[in-house]
């Protein structure tokens, strides 16, 4: 039973070690989740979750290789010309190279009905205006 007992305590101790220099090690911008601080001292102190969350939620994630052969790091974002995209899927319409030809169209109409509109409203003003005034002198 000792023996199993120092044979956990060993691995907790393994682990807490690796765990930490590996924190440690990491660079500060690509640590996860939390400051670099916060993860030290959550490993310490919850020993060996603290070591297992590090490495499931913390640690850097690693680079994945597209399917174009370029290695893509998270946190980098794609550049359009990159940008994965499935096939047949729907465009966001501001991603809508014709929506947004047809937008331009669509605000230039929207302006020339607008003008008819109060053109026309100006000169039924107008006409209500004179049968008003044309009733009142008579």
């Amino acid at each position: 039973m000792i023996r199993l007992y120092s044979l956990f305590v060993l691995l907790d101790l393994a682990l807490l070690v690796v765990a930490l220099i590996d924190c440690l090690s990491a660079e500060e911008f690509a640590i996860r989740a939390l400051p670099r601080v916060a993860w030290v001292f959550i490993i310490l102190l919850f020993s060996p979750v603290g070591a297992i969350a590090w490495f499931v939620a913390g640690r850097p994630a690693p680079p994945v290789r597209l399917s174009n052969g370029k290695v893509w790091r998270p946190g980098n974002g794609f550049p359009e010309s990159d940008r994965p995209r499935q096939r047949g899927a729907q465009l966001a319409p501001d991603d809508d190279p014709e929506f947004l030809k047809n937008l331009a169209t669509s605000l230039r109409d929207d302006e020339s009905m607008m003008k008819k509109w109060e053109a026309d409203l100006r000169r039924r003003e107008e006409d209500l205006r004179r049968r008003e005034s044309d009733d009142k002198e008579q």
